[in-house]
Parts: structure tokens; C-alpha cells; sequence
């Protein structure tokens, strides 16, 4: 028999949004470890926030959105609560019941700009490190390190002379006339954007076109693959190599360790900072045409050696999901602070998308 099409519903319904969400589905795992890294920021949290006044959205509830923004590549304030409006999902996990009112996109931005001024994401950072070393996840002596350009939220048209000229030839109507620069000399040293100060102009390889970028640091620990370290700052030809040693400086040692890296690494001013760090520098050799690789066959003759090359490549698994899934190939955040936040909470995300993964594959009282 055909059924009814009409819509018929009940005049009471009681049900749960955890009855909604599958026992299986990727988020409750990962939801596990977010609560567990919120509940140790309590104490931050009370000294954000005032005693008395009118109750602003839980940071908490802030931090479980800004999650659910990286996981599921939303670019807007206005899209991610209109998802949380209709999303059982996304309200679930947030915290939020089925009748709890959604916050208007204004109110939800100015809340988490409080965040991101005490930098409530790097203590999370933190705090999701201290369950991984706990659950036996992380290296304390096999480091790996690389970095990334950050497109910046500003256009090549932002990027003027520092005396207030101007160099464009803009031709043609409207307000978004043609530039044209051919001929002009265009560098960091007397030019900056308008739109994001901080941005610099910055080229990967002579083949390529120069754009106002930042770049992205990773230290990853060997053992899982997770990232131990995070840092922006401006694009620069230096950049790679002061970031790396200062994210070696900020994770406690009490034995000799390795870092893997690229040929990008292989300077002998950054070799030599590595060996007075008791750190052995796992880079690769870029020896090539007149130049002379600052490692030579003591450090590559080891089976560690070739192990740390292999693994540093696993790097770029966090880079490719921040940048597919997560939104970091271009932020849409202005100036180095907020950009190094949110370059923080992708690498975040992408450590407890690796980590509820690999926690759920242990059988229950094993170790992994």
C-alpha cells in the first residue's frame, strides 16, 4: 500500500540530541578529549571573565564552535551559526539543547576576539598536549620541522609606499580600476599594506609570483605524527630557521635529541645552533652545484638519520588538512597576533582529529 505523504506531528516528543548523533561518528571522540582540555582552563577562564554582570556566552561553548568552524571548512560567523541553528550535530556538540537560542554572528565575534586577546588557544593548545603525554603519545626525543606560507587577507592593491604616494598606474572606470607596477620597485623596505600592516611580500621560489603572506612554523614529535610547537611570523628568508630553534627552546629537554628538516635547513649557522642545543641536525644535504651542504657523513651515515627524513615528510599531512579542510591557505584574520591564533587552532584541531583516531584504534586498557 502507498504510504502518506502529510506530515503528521506529535503534540509532545521528548528526545535527546545525544539519541541523534551515532555511537560511532568521528566527533564523540574527538568531543572527549576537547572537554577534557576545556575543564582544565577553568581557572583561566574565571580570571576572563567578570564575577557580576550579564552572562556572556561560555568560553567554553566559544572554543567547542571555533572547532566545529576548522572541522567543517566554514569561512563565516554568519554561516556557522546558521549551521548551529538547524545542525542536531553541531548543536550537540557545541552544548547547546534543541531549543536553546542561537547567538547573532556580532555577538559571537566580539566573544571570541576575548579569547584570542588572552590567548585562551594556545593554553588549549597546551592543555590537549598534556592529555597526548599522557596517554603516551608524544616523542621527547625525535623532533621534526617545517613551514608554510600564510596567504593574507589583503590584496596587492593594499600594498603602498610608506611616504603616502602613490606608484599604481590605475587605469580604467569604477572604484576597483587596473594597477598596473611594471617597471616600479615594490619591497618590504618601503612599501606595507594598509589593509594588514604586518603582512609582507613574499616569494617561495623565483618561479613563482610574490604575495602578502606570513609564515607558519611546525615543530612535530616523531612518534605520532602530532604537533609539539606552533609559531607565525613575517615571511622572510629567516624566518624558517629562528622559528625552529625557538620552538626547540620552548619544549623541555634532559637528553640529546634530533630534528628533521628540509634542505631549507641546511645553513651552517642553523647547524651549529642546533649541536650547541645538544640537538643533532637531521636536515637534508643540499650540497648541489658550487655550494657545500653543511652536514656531512657523520651525521648521514646513521639508520636515524635516513629515519628522520622519512618521518619529517609527515608534516605535511598537517599542513595539506589545514589548508584543504582546515582555512589557512588563507586566513581571514588581520595582524600576526590573531593570524598566529588561528594558524594555533587549526594545528589544534588537525592534533585531535590525529589523536581521537589513534586513541580509538587502542582496545580499552592497552597502551598505545
Amino acid at each position: 500500500m502507498r504510504g502518506s505523504d502529510a506530515v503528521q506531528e506529535a503534540l509532545f516528543m521528548f528526545a535527546k540530541l545525544d539519541d541523534f548523533v551515532p555511537t560511532d561518528h568521528p566527533l564523540r571522540a574527538i568531543q572527549k578529549l576537547v572537554n577534557e582540555g576545556l575543564t582544565r582552563l577553568n581557572g583561566l577562564f574565571n580570571t576572563i571573565y567578570a564575577d557580576t554582570g550579564r552572562a556572556s556566552i561560555a568560553p567554553e561553548k566559544l572554543v567547542r564552535a571555533l572547532l566545529l568552524q576548522v572541522f567543517y571548512s566554514i569561512r563565516g560567523e554568519r554561516q556557522l551559526m546558521e549551521q548551529i541553528r538547524y545542525n542536531l550535530l553541531f548543536r550537540w556538540f557545541v552544548g547547546l539543547a534543541i531549543d536553546d537560542a542561537v547567538w547573532d554572528h556580532s555577538v559571537f565575534s566580539k566573544n571570541r576576539d576575548r579569547l584570542l586577546e588572552h590567548e585562551v588557544v594556545e593554553a588549549f593548545f597546551t592543555e590537549v598536549m598534556t592529555l597526548a603525554d599522557k596517554a603516551g603519545l608524544l616523542s621527547k626525543e625525535h623532533f621534526s620541522v617545517d613551514g608554510t606560507l600564510i596567504q593574507a587577507w589583503a590584496s596587492h592593491k593594499s600594498f603602498r609606499p610608506k611616504d603616502g604616494s602613490d606608484d599604481s598606474d590605475a587605469s580604467g572606470p569604477g572604484r576597483n580600476a587596473q594597477a598596473n607596477w611594471k617597471g616600479t620597485r615594490r619591497s618590504n623596505d618601503t612599501h606595507a599594506s594598509t589593509t594588514d600592516p604586518d603582512a609582507r611580500q613574499y616569494r617561495k621560489s623565483h618561479n613563482t609570483a610574490a604575495i602578502l603572506a606570513y609564515q607558519g612554523h611546525v615543530l612535530m614529535e616523531n612518534r605520532s605524527g602530532l604537533v609539539v610547537g606552533t609559531i607565525v611570523t613575517h615571511a622572510d628568508g629567516f624566518g624558517e630557521r629562528a622559528a625552529a630553534l625557538a620552538m626547540l627552546d620552548a619544549v623541555p629537554a634532559s637528553r640529546p635529541r634530533t630534528v628533521g628538516a628540509d634542505k631549507a635547513y641546511d645553513t651552517r649557522d642553523f647547524i651549529e645552533a642546533c649541536r650547541r642545543r645538544q640537538v643533532t641536525p637531521h636536515v637534508a644535504s643540499n650540497g648541489s652545484g658550487h655550494r657545500r651542504s653543511a652536514i656531512d657523513g657523520r651525521t648521514t651515515r646513521h639508520e636515524g638519520y635516513r629515519l628522520s627524513q622519512t618521518k619529517r615528510k609527515r608534516i605535511e599531512e598537517h599542513f595539506g588538512w589545514g589548508k584543504t579542510v582546515g582555512r589557512i591557505r588563507q586566513t581571514v584574520y588581520r595582524g600576526i597576533r590573531n593570524v598566529d591564533q588561528h594558524f594555533k587552532l587549526t594545528m589544534t584541531a588537525s592534533n585531535l582529529v590525529r589523536m581521537a583516531r589513534i586513541l580509538s584504534a587502542v582496545p580499552q586498557g592497552g597502551a598505545a
